[in-house]
């Protein structure tokens, strides 16, 4: 099924990443280059190569979906535009505080580019205009990883405490839509990416439906690789598929072949895995590297998957792969089974695809428990049972009670309950809104495009709507009146930061009302 064809040893210190472009091989290291290997000419080295603009370790490497662009980040906290036919500088971007750039990546429609580092944000640069448009905030650790759905609409990331964001990567305030507690991996996300094929990502699927978008996605991190139903309209959010078991050390990367059949993924036991997405089983296992396995991709015609690794080679893998059959099995949410053909086309049964969220004042004592044992922490279920702990109990726990009355000493699973409730009371208050308040899917046939053309600040961030009557809250934006009446009459969190608010006062943004009338007037 693999079969070693080339091995790359021109870097001197470790290879941590590598990317193809249809014509080129990137691969990047910690002796501060970034080398290109031409794929057509038996991975020979091009004779602009090797990149030399970092002054430390350059963590990653990535091609934009055009190919006109290749991106760089280091530990020095640039991230660099090259032009990969003839390796000149194209622009250089640092986030405001300097810090460590970990990752970065292009968005499908080769827009922007994200970067996230160890000042705990990801920034969002305009490639048009090679200036910083966005910056997310919201981790509590080093952003290591970070993917793009197929769409460009929400950008997901990941940080080194183990939790995942999905962010707005198309309009708002860098808006969070949606976020886990931390400890989804042991040992922080190492790498985020999403199948280019599966359910919305492949535009058949995407017609058909057009009120909902859901895509595949795969995390890795400790000994583990965890696939995920990813749903971004009309509520976002995630649910876990399956978690692939089979390395026995940190896994470092993981990569979906162009077809979406494939997810490889490398690992500290020298190990790349190639896993079945769709029904979670091993397909091969590929020895070789004498070191850890740092990165992993495959060729654009799935002819090859590239490794890299510790021991400061990349190694290039011949792939030749047995014909499956055209539908496959997969497990969709929580409860559901569905048959997919392999573009991600639901056959069978149509059924709602973002599953119903239970308003926690609703759960049971028994839902109380099952959800802690999905948390890992079913050693705590007796104790809450006995004690009949139900939603509206369980969304009034303190730390105090967790240790007092309920006997979790632990500081680290009395943090871990207390996280999920604030998850869960979020998610719940986002169903509420969109079910109740929130401006119907089907008045559009796309539903981003009553935001295209319009500038982003005429723009209320509860209904997307131009605002008529623009006010400021007490959290510092600006909402339309009636929309952040209503959201304060229901709760006392922000729409935009979810901190408690400090007053209901609104002041009247008559700057932005009259530039909103000028622009009217003028179209």
């Amino acid at each position: 099924m693999a079969s070693l064809r080339h091995v790359i040893s021109s870097h001197t210190s470790d290879v941590n990443w590598c990317a193809f472009a249809t014509k080129y091989l990137a691969t990047c290291s910690g002796d501060k280059t970034i080398r290109l290997w031409n794929i057509t000419d038996g991975f020979k080295e091009v004779p602009h190569s090797p990149l030399r603009g970092h002054s430390y370790y350059v963590h990653c490497v990535c091609f934009s979906p055009f190919e006109t662009l290749l991106a760089s980040c280091s530990t020095d906290g640039k991230v660099i535009l090259w032009n990969p036919s003839n390796g000149d500088k194209q622009a250089i971007f640092e986030h405001k505080s300097k810090a460590i750039i970990r990752v970065c990546l292009f968005s499908p429609d080769s827009e922007y580019l994200a970067s996230g580092g160890a000042d705990n944000t990801l920034c969002l640069w305009q490639i048009s205009t090679k200036s910083c448009v966005r910056v997310f905030e919201g981790h509590d650790n080093v952003v290591v990883s970070c993917t793009f759905t197929p769409d460009s609409s929400c950008l997901v990331s990941g940080s080194a405490d183990g939790d995942i964001r999905v962010w707005d990567a198309n309009f708002g305030q860098g808006r969070c839509l949606f976020y886990t507690p931390s400890d989804v991996h042991d040992l922080g996300v190492s790498c985020i990416v999403c199948s280019p094929t599966f359910g919305t990502a492949d535009p058949a699927v995407a017609a058909s439906n057009p009120s909902t978008r859901h895509f595949l996605m795969a995390t890795c991190g400790g000994d583990l690789v965890k696939l995920w139903d990813l749903n971004t309209v009309p509520v976002s959010g995630i649910n876990l598929r399956c978690t692939l078991e089979g390395h026995t050390a940190k896994v470092m990367a993981c990569a979906f072949s162009v077809d979406g059949k494939i997810l490889a993924s490398g690992a500290g036991d020298k190990l790349i895995i190639l896993w079945d997405p769709f029904h979670g089983g091993k397909l091969h296992i590929i020895e070789g590297h004498s070191r850890y396995v740092t990165s992993c991709a495959f060729s654009m015609d799935g002819q090859y998957l590239a490794s890299g690794s510790n021991d400061r080679t990349c190694r290039i893998w011949q792939l030749s792969m047995n014909k499956s059959s055209d539908n496959h099995a997969v497990s969709y949410g929580i409860g559901h089974t569905v048959i997919q053909d392999v573009k991600g086309q639901i056959q069978a049964p149509q059924e709602q695809k973002v599953a119903p969220v239970k308003q926690l004042r609703d759960w049971s004592v028994k839902d109380v428990c099952d959800w802690l044992t999905e948390l890992g922490l079913q050693q705590h279920v007796t104790q809450f049972e006995m004690n009949a702990i139900d939603g509206q109990e369980l969304g009034c726990l303190t730390k105090e009670t967790l240790m007092t009355d309920l006997g979790v000493t632990a500081l680290g699973h009395r943090n871990k309950i207390l996280r999920g409730i604030e998850t869960i009371k979020e998610q719940c208050e986002l169903v509420t809104y969109v079910q109740s308040s929130a401006p119907p899917l089907s008045q559009f046939t796309d539903p981003l495009a009553a935001d295209k053309g319009i500038p982003d600040e005429f723009l209320c961030p509860i209904t997307r709507e131009i605002m008529k009557d623009p006010v400021i809250a007490s959290d510092g934006y600006t909402y339309e009146r009636m929309s952040i009446e209503s959201w304060i009459r229901n709760k006392n969190t922000s729409p935009m930061t979810n901190i408690p608010l400090v007053g209901s006062a609104l002041t009247p943004n008559r700057m932005l009302k009259m530039l909103i009338e000028r622009s009217q007037n003028q179209s």
